[in-house]
């Protein structure tokens, strides 16, 4: 087992590469190093971009969008499978750096290569069938055709968050560049190593350089300034941030996609395996020490359920194991930084106060690392507590016992966010139907939040306070792209106006009779 004792690289992390990667960011005499979770030693300097570098990095990226566009979608998907195969060569160097600059325990950094590599295959796989040029009937049957191709946008901006620096801000970037666009992405101050070297395998694949480019510095600078320099925003982070980032975006009326918070519900029906549930519990609370959107942050148990929950939900967390610590021998890591370990204090603090019980945890581990908090369980959380509504992000969960479904459903769509849920019970159809009365993005029956996000194929994001747009599945790459319908009329010459208003009035009677004739005599 190896234990981190100093600021230098993680032992098998070549030290020429951290130079390598920073020589990848526009040079700036400015320079910023953000702290290792696992000891609070400085992470190495980062060059810091201005907003007038943003502007000038954005503009070679448009210089670059043509000309990118221009290549068949066989050729950038190519491009991207490669990328994804680099990516998983690489997975040991990348586990690495996301555990020197996020803390998250190994198995974590590890689920999250293979996330974003599946994301480069899924996509390099069905990139261009979800771009594909598609007929739709004209105006005029046999003598109008419409057809529909997928243009890019241009320069799309990405701003990366810090807890999955890798699978969300790597993620976001493959279908735009299938789709034809240039993209600049804002590296988090946190953890810009992980994606610099997302960026070099990127490169290496065979990615033109200034078709996809990476600057960092302080988001309240260099946000407005990527607004203000691209033609659609992709964002990950807070809802108060992204409330800003939308009007910004209003402001230049161009699109934007946003995943923001969430204070996830976990619904444990009377009929449920409550030894499975108890483990999809400990998976959705506690990965990534519970600094995760999807994550779940609150629980409702069947009372006929609750106590046999609680007892295998509790001996579980219990058991697991917390440490700083580069091998695959730990279950959790440390918090990301001050700020989240701050809010996970005052929550629990709070709660305790006001009442609530501390089935488990409740207190921080300076004897483990600076940052580290115990997984936390609490019961008797009442409306009047910080974490009963607040999000917290970090490694705590409330329990809740309810009499019926209903009630829990109720319980589970209180509140401003709607980004994901789970729903454990033997019965699918129950299951189902529980489900399409909660009000989020995605639910996951018999598991507590991966399963969603990795069906490539279906798009996930965010309902109320917790985001617009989606990302994964068609809408994930269509996103990135503005639909263009052109026409063509088999006969050349235009109808005089009189014809026309004649040809409309006919068009318009001969729906209305198919509309009739379509409720007299339904299919069977």
């Amino acid at each position: 087992m190896h234990t981190v004792t100093s600021s230098s690289p993680p032992t098998g992390l070549d030290a020429t590469l951290v130079d390598e990667l920073r020589s990848l960011l526009p040079p700036s005499a400015d320079t910023r190093h953000a702290l290792a979770p696992f000891t609070g030693t400085p992470l190495p300097s980062i060059p810091q971009a201005h907003p007038e570098t943003v502007a000038a990095t954005a503009a070679l990226a448009r210089s670059a969008a043509p000309q990118w566009a221009r290549r068949p979608v066989a050729d950038r998907a190519r491009i991207m499978l490669r990328f994804g195969r680099l990516l998983a060569e690489h997975s040991a160097d990348l586990c690495t750096l996301m555990q020197w600059e996020t803390g998250k325990a190994r198995v974590h950094a590890a689920i999250e290569v293979h996330g974003v590599v599946s994301v480069a295959l899924h996509y390099g796989r069905h990139g261009a069938r979800y771009l594909r040029h598609r007929q739709a009937p004209g105006s005029i049957p046999r003598v109008v055709r419409a057809h529909i191709d997928y243009r890019p946008k241009g320069v799309v901006g990405v701003i990366a968050p810090w807890n999955y620096p890798l699978f969300l801000a790597v993620g976001d970037v493959i279908p735009a560049l299938i789709a034809g666009n240039s993209v600049v992405s804002k590296a988090d101050s946190q953890a810009p190593l992980t994606l610099l070297l997302a960026l070099k395998l990127a490169r290496q694949a065979g990615l033109p350089p200034e078709v996809w480019q990476v600057v960092a510095g302080p988001g309240a600078a260099l946000g407005p300034a990527l607004i203000d320099s691209v033609d659609y925003l992709c964002f990950t982070g807070s809802t108060a941030t992204g409330r800003d980032i939308a009007r910004r975006c209003a402001e230049r009326l161009i699109g934007c996609s946003l995943e923001l918070g969430g204070k996830n519900p976990m619904i444990v029906r009377a009929d449920a395996a409550v030894d499975a549930a108890a483990v999809g519990a400990v998976q959705a609370c506690f990965s990534n020490a519970g600094q995760m959107c999807i994550g779940i942050e609150r629980i409702y148990v069947h009372d006929s359920a609750y106590e046999r929950f609680v007892r295998a939900f509790v001996e579980r967390t219990r058991a697991l194991r917390v440490a700083a610590d580069y091998s695959f021998d730990t279950d959790m890591g440390s918090l990301t930084s001050a700020r989240q370990l701050d809010v996970t204090t005052r929550h629990v603090q709070d709660a305790r106060r006001k009442g609530a019980k501390v089935l488990c945890g409740g207190l921080a581990r300076p004897d483990l690392g600076p940052l580290f908090y115990e997984p936390t369980i609490l019961t008797n959380v009442t409306p009047g507590m910080l974490v009963h509504s607040e999000e917290t992000f970090g490694p705590v969960v409330s329990i809740y016992p309810v009499p019926d479904d209903a009630t829990a459903i109720a319980e589970a769509n209180t509140g401003r966010y709607g980004l994901s849920a789970s729903v454990w019970t033997r019965d699918l159809a129950e299951g189902r139907s529980v489900a399409a009365q909660i009000i989020a993005g995605a639910v996951n029956i018999n598991d507590g939040y991966l399963s969603a996000i990795a069906s490539l194929d279906a798009p996930m994001g965010g309902m109320r306070d917790s985001g617009l747009g989606r990302r994964h599945g068609p809408e994930g790459i269509l996103r990135y792209t503005e639909p263009q319908t052109v026409t063509t009329q088999r006969i050349p010459t235009p109808y005089p106006d009189r014809h026309r208003w004649l040809l409309v009035r006919a068009l318009s009677s001969f729906a209305r009779l198919t509309a009739s004739f379509a409720q007299r005599f339904p299919r069977r």
